[in-house]
């Protein structure tokens, strides 16, 4: 069981998804990354339903490359259903986007509260992350 699920595009995982995966670890939050979790062999659609169904919340850095890809729609499509359904809280990163952007692929998602990577440091989001899912221990 995994604390928080990172989903992102691979072009963002150097910047974003490593350090932060990195800072909320270090905060004691458990993170299912692809990097630390994907074997060899391993059937990348089933690990990523496994981590997506054992997480808490689902952390989605949202940019232009994130998108366009295949695998991070699928990500985003289990953490919607389960966002929707209570069962995982969703929590959005702007990374080298705008609201408006945002806004033109999905306006729902652009009235999430996010955290942006123009606004705040890698670090300042982990911590800000960490404080929701600790805090949300206690009333699990």
């Amino acid at each position: 069981m995994r604390e928080v699920f990172i989903s992102h595009a691979s072009e963002d995982k150097a910047d974003v998804a490593t350090p932060l995966a990195r800072c909320l670890q270090d905060a004691g939050v458990s993170v299912w990354l692809d990097v630390l979790e994907l074997k060899i062999g391993d059937s990348l659609r089933r690990r990523i339903d496994q981590g997506l169904a054992r997480s808490a919340f689902g952390v989605v850095i949202f940019s232009r490359a994130f998108f366009e890809k295949g695998w991070t729609q699928y990500e985003l499509d289990g953490i919607v259903t389960r966002s929707v359904s209570g069962e995982q809280s969703l929590l959005p990163i702007w990374h080298n986007i705008t609201k408006d952007e945002v806004i033109a692929q999905s306006p729902s998602l652009a009235d999430k509260l996010a955290r942006s990577t123009a606004q705040h440091t890698v670090a300042e989001i982990a911590r800000e992350i960490a404080d929701v899912v600790i805090a949300s221990r206690g009333s699990g």
